[in-house]
């Protein structure tokens, strides 16, 4: 079977960076075993820049955070984005579609509302990362 193509959502990969049990870090570990994590250069900066904010020093150590980055780096295919969307109600919310669109992704994986109110969008399910550890655990190959 075919790997799937996963698009994350900064503030999922900040939830599983934040506390390493967590169902979004669950949802990583399961995305980076069994697909291909797929980023554009906007979603990737606003990671880096929202994950290396002072503001989680009292959470998790900086080095922690990042290695994070770090591990990710190898991980992730970068997607040059072609083609704009602007369906979100949230406009910041519409890089992780273009990501998607461009990247031929199968699944976004977020917490937010205004991305999980569009699913499917144009046949890319949008789902919760529990929902995505429920698919995964019900595809033939796991």
């Amino acid at each position: 079977m075919a790997r799937e193509r996963i698009v994350f959502d900064t503030n999922v990969l900040i939830s599983g960076a934040l506390s390493t049990t967590s169902t979004p870090a669950r949802a990583l570990e399961a995305a980076i075993t069994s697909g291909d994590l797929l980023a554009s250069t906007a979603t990737l900066r606003e990671l880096t820049e929202k994950l290396l904010s002072v503001k989680f020093d009292a959470y998790v150590s900086r080095d922690k955070r990042e290695a994070l980055l770090l591990r990710l780096a190898p991980l992730v295919d970068i997607v040059a984005v072609v083609q704009t969307f602007h369906a979100s109600r949230d406009p910041k919310d519409d890089k992780f579609l273009d990501v998607a669109v461009n990247g031929r992704a199968d699944v976004i994986v977020t917490g937010d509302g205004d991305l999980l109110a569009l699913h499917p969008f144009r046949g890319i399910a949008i789902l919760t990362p529990a929902a995505y550890l429920d698919r995964q655990a019900q595809r033939p190959d796991q």
